[in-house]
């Protein structure tokens, strides 16, 4: 069985429902944003990684990841081979600013959200009749119908 790139993302995509950036934004960044947040404080991420586990394109990523490091929210920490290492720059004020950000806004999510219990189920319509005896009552009205003409 073959499974396509797209579907293979959103397996292995870290967070399948989107972080608060990625709800909030809808962007590429915002994806490497949220992912960079919670999974790079303590380890550094390929591009090839972070492209993968966020769900966005190598392409993309390269692109977006030049972006934030000019912004000074993740840092290139080293290179393994050819491959460039990256992690989200707690030592930025920015950063640290976005962070709390992002806490602060997935926690009010969170807060509003209603849970199972509160969340109104949808009933369907009750009918007076199901769709056979429906048939029934529109053959036996046609034979009525026949018979009197």
């Amino acid at each position: 069985m073959t499974t396509t790139n797209k579907q293979k993302t959103q397996t292995e995509k870290a967070m399948p429902n989107g972080g608060p950036l990625e709800r909030l934004f809808g962007s590429v960044t915002a994806k490497i944003l949220d992912y960079m947040q919670i999974h790079s404080q303590t380890h550094d991420f390929s591009k090839q990684d972070i492209a993968k586990y966020s769900g966005v394109s190598p392409r993309h990523t390269t692109i977006a990841l030049e972006k934030l490091e000019k912004l000074e929210l993740i840092t290139h920490t080293r290179n393994i081979g050819h491959a460039h290492m990256y992690k989200y720059n707690t030592e930025s004020e920015t950063a640290q600013l976005l962070k709390k950000f992002t806490t602060k806004t997935a926690f009010i999510e969170y807060k509003t959200t209603p849970t199972k219990e509160e969340t109104p189920t949808k009933q369907k319509p009750t009918t007076t009749a199901s769709t056979a005896e429906n048939k029934q009552q529109i053959n036996k009205e046609e034979e009525e119908e026949a018979i009197t003409a």
